[in-house]
């Protein structure tokens, strides 16, 4: 039975043992997305009631924040991300090589800006303070770095295994296909 996070096709480019960081980072984008849905809702509903909620507003921006980034994080490790190299993947040999570290490289020193100055700001987010309930927003700078190393594990990975392995896809399985091709329909109807 394939496997619900990576597909076969892919496996040559992925370390089984972080299949089990990958899901639990897709959960918890998925409690992110549900805590800011839930958040906005609720302050809807409450300043519907002439009763706003204070923090409604930290709170979903916070959801939001680490959704985003941690999203970002899980879309590099399935090569879901913005796909600076896409015109490569019909290469082979050196070419193809070629192509995919230097898109690989970009995306490792994206990887890099983002955890450095993603860290200072977060060490600079503990002089400024969220309101009302006083929290640090360090708290929301946190995502940046945390996503700016695991972009680069990530990275990483996937440049390791490609050089070991070869970077090109092998052909999809019927489930596979199944999948992508509801995936496909699902966006083109969106």
């Amino acid at each position: 039975m394939p496997d619900a996070i990576v597909f076969e096709t892919d496996r040559h480019l992925k370390w089984r043992a972080l299949d089990r960081h990958e899901r639990a980072l897709m959960g918890a984008c998925g409690l992110c997305l549900l805590g800011f849905t839930l958040a906005e809702l609720g302050d809807v509903l409450f300043r519907l009631l002439h009763h706003p909620l204070a923090s409604a507003q930290e709170i979903s921006t916070g959801f939001f924040i680490w959704g985003v980034f941690l999203g970002g994080a899980v879309a590099v490790r399935r090569d879901t991300n913005f796909r600076i190299g896409a015109i490569s993947d019909r290469w082979t040999g050196t070419p193809r090589i070629a192509a995919e570290l230097v898109k690989r490289g970009v995306m490792l020193a994206v990887a890099g800006v983002l955890t450095v100055f993603g860290y200072v700001n977060f060490l600079h987010g503990f002089g400024s303070f969220m309101t009302p309930s006083e929290t640090p927003i360090a708290v929301l700078y946190a995502a940046i770095p945390v996503s700016g190393l695991l972009i680069a594990v990530f990275v990483v990975e996937g440049v390791i295994c490609g050089l070991r392995n070869g970077f090109a896809a092998g052909e999809l399985t019927v489930v596979e296909r199944t999948v992508a091709a509801s995936t496909a329909s699902d966006i083109s109807e969106a």
